[in-house]
């Protein structure tokens, strides 16, 4: 297998896992709402008439974004999406770490910052999802999935 194809195959584990992960955090995030908004407000980067609007849409915008890299459906779409999420998530956690907010990320559940305090090791894990993300943005190929059985079916018609 060449490197490209190689590359290929290799961006659908990664696709299923950014897409599981992306489903995974967002479920505590639509049970609970207002939680989530106290999290987006902890950050204080958005002005507060944002937050509410912020943690009711966003994460219903992961779940679709994960659940399309989870099926294969607008891979490059969902990718898109999922690495920009990942970087501003990134960026609004280097925010808090440099004025030294004592919080947690919020990223899968509304726990405090003593049970999942904000860490230079949070910086680290969302950097490299960042990396895996962008990995299925520039190297999937739709090989597995809805729009690789879409794109066969157009073949034999």
């Amino acid at each position: 297998m060449t490197g490209p194809r190689l590359a290929a195959w290799l961006a659908v584990p990664a696709r299923w896992y950014i897409g599981g992960l992306f489903v995974s955090a967002c479920l505590h995030k639509i049970a609970e709402p207002g939680s989530f908004a106290l999290d987006v407000a902890t950050y204080d980067i958005l002005p507060l008439g944002m937050v509410n609007l912020t943690a009711i849409t966003l994460p219903w915008v992961e779940l679709t974004a994960g659940v399309m890299l989870l099926i294969g459906a607008r891979v490059r779409s969902a990718a898109v999406l999922v690495t920009g999420m990942m970087a501003i998530f990134l960026g609004a956690l280097l925010v808090a770490l440099a004025r030294g907010l004592d919080m947690s990320c919020g990223c899968f559940a509304s726990q405090g910052a003593a049970e999942d305090p904000i860490s230079w090791l949070t910086v680290l894990r969302d950097f490299l999802w960042l990396g895996l993300s962008g990995f299925v943005l520039a190297c999937d190929r739709g090989l597995a999935g809805v729009d690789a059985w879409l794109e066969r079916r157009r073949g034999n018609a």
